[in-house]
């Protein structure tokens, strides 16, 4: 029999001789009481799983040094992007208002890539490797975090030129780096365990946290109002920081109740429902959570592997996480709250949720305390209904 190591970072070894039933496309998750379908392309681990085209595909990247575009339906290949990165890729970012992507690599490359026809728009070559990027929400910018350099190159999202490269942004090795919902700022966390927030008019760090988290900062996201910033860490925790109203200069940042039992690798917030958190862990697990409560509400299980990263769909239907198992599962969570599971906890939790009438269709809804400085008049039904902004469409099914 072949020998196994184990992973330090792990919570617990993949079980051996796990088997599970799959479908055309898909397959029951019993685990979670959710349909999820399972994704399967890629020869080595997946890094990054992105829900895109109006919800209708998922892109995924990988330590294969390719990218893939997949039908959300059919959970078949679109596209392969490929023959450009030598090494890892480690995640890419959806250009908004377009048709494109940038992907960043150990190679040293940030990529920007044509969605429809596959072919490469600008390479840009970075002096050190690269661990994680972001597109600002205008689709003018791009930013990637540079290793050993400890720091952020902030690239035009057309052209690749550089406009900004800040080194020494941190004591230690960055793991995530995101724009600001107004492409004001940049957030970067580190292995120093410190968050930033890098003003680009400014053109200088305005906000520097000691996280107080036991180990790495691994991933980070900010709430669609861009006042809340989340927080993950390799010590099996997420935190939530008031950037809005700087409550953390005086109480540092408020813990999720409850947690994994591995490290946390990536978490996001759902941009159709401020509610909804998504984290992902090395404990081969997705988790909701609910920020009214600041509650974990469900763990999705199946991943037989490390979970890498998590995302959520701008419907709030639909959660894509990648694994070091080599597959992207997209899970269906629309009825999520007729899980008697769910249930129980929303019952037993029964606050910090305020009700608003909305002004366009009159119906009462839900808002969390985390959103009472926002000035929310609709429901999350009449805000969706808002002038869609340009999404690309997907490349023909072949």
């Amino acid at each position: 029999m072949a020998s196994r190591n184990i992973d330090p970072l792990s919570a617990e070894e993949p079980s051996e001789g796990r088997e599970e039933e799959r479908g055309a496309g898909g397959e029951w998750s019993w685990e979670s009481q959710v349909p999820v379908k399972v994704l399967q392309a890629h020869s080595d681990a997946v890094t990054t799983a992105r829900v895109c085209c109006d919800n209708r595909c998922i892109l995924s990247c990988s330590s294969d040094c390719t990218a893939v575009l997949w039908d959300v339906e059919s959970c078949q290949p679109l596209r392969t992007f490929d023959g450009v990165h030598s090494k890892a890729i480690t995640e890419c970012a959806l250009i908004p208002n377009s048709n494109r992507m940038v992907t960043v690599s150990w190679d040293k490359k940030m990529v920007a890539w044509d969605l429809e026809t596959g072919l490469t728009l600008w390479k840009s070559r970075q002096p050190g490797l690269l661990t994680s990027c972001s597109s600002s929400s205008d689709g003018r910018l791009v930013v990637c975090a540079v290793n050993p350099q400890n720091g952020i190159s902030i690239c035009d999202a057309a052209s690749g030129q550089m406009l900004h490269h800040i080194s020494d942004l941190h004591r230690s090795f960055i793991t995530r780096c995101r724009f600001d919902p107004q492409s004001q700022r940049v957030a970067t966390v580190s292995a120093d365990r410190s968050i930033k927030l890098w003003d680009l008019r400014a053109q200088k760090t305005t906000v520097s946290i000691d996280s107080n988290h036991g180990n790495v900062v691994s991933a980070c996201c900010f709430t669609s109002n861009g006042h809340f910033l989340c927080t993950a860490s390799w010590d099996k925790t997420l935190k939530l920081w008031d950037l809005q109203a700087g409550g953390f200069r005086s109480h540092g940042g408020t813990p999720l109740q409850g947690g994994h039992e591995g490290s946390v690798s990536a978490c996001c917030i759902a941009a159709a429902d401020a509610n909804l958190l998504v984290s992902a862990s090395y404990d081969r697990t997705v988790a909701l959570w609910d920020l009214s409560s600041l509650c974990q509400t469900l763990v999705l299980k199946g991943h037989s592997d490390w979970v890498t990263d998590v995302s959520v769909s701008a419907d709030r239907k639909l959660v894509a996480s990648s694994s070091k198992d080599g597959t992207v599962r997209l899970w269906d969570i629309e009825n999520m709250e007729e899980i008697p599971e769910v249930m129980k906890k929303r019952n037993a939790e029964g606050a910090g949720i305020h009700i608003l009438k909305c002004e366009e269709c009159g119906k009462p809804f839900p808002v969390s305390r985390l959103l009472t400085s926002e000035l929310l008049t609709q429901c999350v039904f009449c805000r969706l209904k808002s002038p869609p902004r340009y999404r690309p469409q997907p490349p023909p099914l072949t």
